[in-house]
């Protein structure tokens, strides 16, 4: 069992506070990447619509096999943002959950006052 402030390292820990594990910083990078790519992405789209009033045959084919190359590093992209989210979604319910075990009565107290002050709230309307 943890102590109190190891818990709450845990917790912080697990939500990626300042302190982050590597699965964090590349999450980080994943979503950081694929931002950027998807700018790069839509500035193509652009390029392309501008261009598209003067291509001919070749020149067109071209473009268009660009511009499926560059959607579908977009797609991969969108994936890696994906799973990153998934993948740091589940640590934070990991570590809830054992939160929440090791500390029930806590959480029952917190729960409690939370819905004491929501039930409050809604009827002071």
């Amino acid at each position: 069992m943890q102590t109190k402030s190891g818990m709450s390292d845990s917790i912080l820990n697990g939500f990626g506070n300042g302190s982050s594990s590597s699965a964090d910083r590349k999450a980080e990078n994943v979503i950081s990447g694929a931002s950027s790519e998807f700018h790069n992405f839509i500035a193509d789209i652009e390029n392309l619509i501008k261009e598209t009033t003067t291509l001919t045959g070749e020149d067109l084919s071209r473009a268009k096999e660009k511009l499926t190359t560059r959607l579908a590093e977009a797609k991969e992209s969108a994936q890696d943002v994906g799973g990153a989210i998934a993948q740091r979604g589940r640590r934070a319910v990991t570590v809830t959950n054992e939160y929440v075990h090791e500390q029930p009565w806590k959480v029952i107290g917190a729960s409690a006052l939370i819905g004491l002050l929501v039930g409050f709230a809604l009827t002071r309307r």
